[in-house]
């Protein structure tokens, strides 16, 4: 008899193994989803700029990048930006700049063409802190940003940097 009910059980125990192959596979504990990559390579950017390290953002940064900023207009291409920024905003070692999203504000939209994913965007607020040596830290403004991530060749980069509605940024909580 139990035989018999193994038997019985077989056929329906393939049925399910052919419709449902991914139950035979070990699933990962977790998998990293796009919204992950693309927080950890924005927040490894903005770390990067930070501190002023230009080198670790033009790994980040595809080649033709394009800088848009409603204060200091359009800067195109890696070459420019990692230039422009090293200039303004790291040539003086009494000053810096850091910048910092607004807690609660950052989401990420994955964009996808035929299921297959090929672009991220990533927007928010992010507050700048103006850092002088011998001073306190000043939180100098508020602004809108939008970053579009395109995946190529099995690589993240920055193509587009949109830095928008800039103001003053007072009582706002910074994201950690």
């Amino acid at each position: 008899m139990k035989i018999r009910n193994y038997i019985l059980l077989a056929p329906a125990l393939l049925g399910l193994a052919c419709a449902f192959p991914q139950l035979l596979v070990a699933q990962p504990r977790h998998v990293i989803t796009v919204e992950e990559t693309i927080m950890k390579l924005d927040s490894t950017f903005w770390v990067a700029y930070n501190n002023c390290d230009t080198d670790q953002m033009d790994q980040l940064i595809a080649e033709d990048v394009e800088f848009y900023h409603d204060k200091g207009g359009p800067t195109l291409g890696r070459d420019s930006l990692s230039t422009s920024i090293k200039k303004n905003l790291c040539s003086n070692d009494n000053f810096r700049l850091k910048r910092e999203a607004v807690k609660g504000t950052v989401k990420v939209y994955p964009m996808a063409k035929a299921g297959t994913i090929y672009a991220a965007i990533i927007l928010g607020d992010h507050t700048f802190t103006v850092l002088e040596k011998g001073k306190p830290e000043k939180l100098d403004g508020l602004a809108k940003f939008i970053h579009l991530w395109l995946l190529e060749n099995e690589r993240w980069k920055m193509k587009r940097i949109l830095s928008y509605d800039h103001g003053p940024a007072t009582g706002r909580n910074k994201e950690d």
